[in-house]
């Protein structure tokens, strides 16, 4: 066994070498930028063969006037949900402009003596996975004030996977703002162009839209991301297990955040079986952890079996609702709950006991729609 493991990362690292993100691939997209004012959408998983893209781009003699930083910051450890200041890059001396909390999208301020303006943020390929928000709002603008818009390609880690309820409209927020399910199968760029072709933007609004695309990827090809897409996805089981366990969020459960097994383990103070036991912490990423310094019993996933293709596993909050003694308490009153999972119809149906199996059967018909949508906008087999 340990013979054919050995053998199969061997593959996987060969096939992984193949593929060139659309960052890596300058030579499509630099004469693009050139003698341009550009403004860049950008986290710390924006790398050029290890190179911040800010740095790769400022050595090639592109103007690069502005930073735009989405939630968790330019450089990755802020809070999810925190409040990021504007700021300077203290290396290359640019304007960093925030677009969380209340400032979500460039102001026309903001965007002043911009010509152009690149996206490069790794995608988790999950609904709720807050920076589809941020490439929404970047394409709004971008339509609204006619600056062509480049987004450079990267694969997603999940990209084999399609697989929740379709969000409905009333239940839009900035963790959920387009009709499709939870895991949708498609990268960054595929999304951009459907989010423009289905007119999903404000008054149908259109932008000028490049996708310097993938070499050598397809969506069934195993990926591992070479840098952390958030201070909470540590790895390549917690990115796996994120489309199940970020559905913990809307409950009373801590999701493992201040521990350093984030979306990888469940618990609560007063889970019902005490087989196993952590200890949430602040840590970078999660100052203001659930259930900060108290013992939580749960369930550890670390050491267990997961399959990496199936889709979303309903089987753990079912688990934590059943095996929690105050129900009525389970489910946070923001409706947080019902905004991850898309409406308030899941909720339900695990408090009226129906069963995974049944759940999902109930999400077909969406999925299979959606799926037809998706066809059209699909770059890779």
């Amino acid at each position: 066994m340990k013979k054919i493991l050995f053998i199969i990362a061997i593959l996987v690292t060969f096939i992984q070498a193949q593929i060139i993100t659309g960052a890596e691939d300058v030579r499509r997209y630099l004469p693009l930028l050139k003698s341009k004012n550009v403004a860049l959408v950008v986290n710390q998983s924006s790398l050029v063969h290890g190179e911040h893209l800010v740095d790769t781009l400022i050595r090639k003699n592109i103007h690069v006037k502005k930073i735009f930083a989405p939630e968790h910051g330019f450089r990755g450890d802020a809070d999810a949900g925190e409040h990021i200041k504007n700021s300077i890059d203290r290396v290359t001396g640019v304007p960093i402009v925030s677009l969380y909390g209340k400032h979500k999208k460039p102001t026309k301020k903001d965007l002043k003596n911009i010509d152009i303006i690149v996206f490069d943020i790794q995608d988790v390929g999950v609904r709720f996975y807050t920076y589809l928000s941020t490439l929404h709002y970047i394409m709004e603008v971008s339509a609204q004030y006619k600056i062509p818009l480049i987004v450079l390609d990267r694969p997603n880690p999940n990209g084999a996977r399609v697989d929740g309820e379709i969000l409905n409209f009333k239940y839009k927020s900035f963790v959920g703002m387009h009709p499709v399910p939870i895991l949708y199968g498609m990268t960054i760029g595929e999304y951009a162009m459907m989010i423009n072709g289905e007119g999903w933007l404000k008054k149908n609004l259109v932008c000028n839209l490049t996708v310097i695309r993938l070499q050598n990827y397809r969506h069934d090809l195993p990926y591992y991301l070479p840098v952390k897409p958030s201070p909470n996805l540590p790895n390549e089981l917690s990115i796996f297990l994120y489309p199940s366990l970020a559905l913990f969020e809307g409950t009373v459960f801590s999701a493992g955040r201040g521990t350093y097994s984030q979306f990888q383990i469940y618990g609560d103070p007063n889970y019902l079986k005490k087989d196993f036991s952590f200890i949430p912490t602040p840590n970078i990423g999660a100052k203001y952890p659930k259930h900060k310094n108290k013992i939580c019993y749960g369930v550890d996933l670390t050491s267990k079996y997961i399959n990496l293709y199936q889709g979303i596993n309903l089987s753990y909050v079912i688990d934590a609702y059943r095996n929690y003694p105050y129900k009525k308490r389970f489910f946070l009153k923001n409706n947080f709950f019902d905004k991850l999972a898309g409406s308030d119809k899941l909720r339900k149906q695990i408090i009226a006991g129906i069963s995974p199996i049944n759940i999902k059967q109930s999400w077909a018909k969406g999925i299979n729609n959606f799926k037809k949508i998706r066809k059209k906008y699909l770059i890779y087999p």
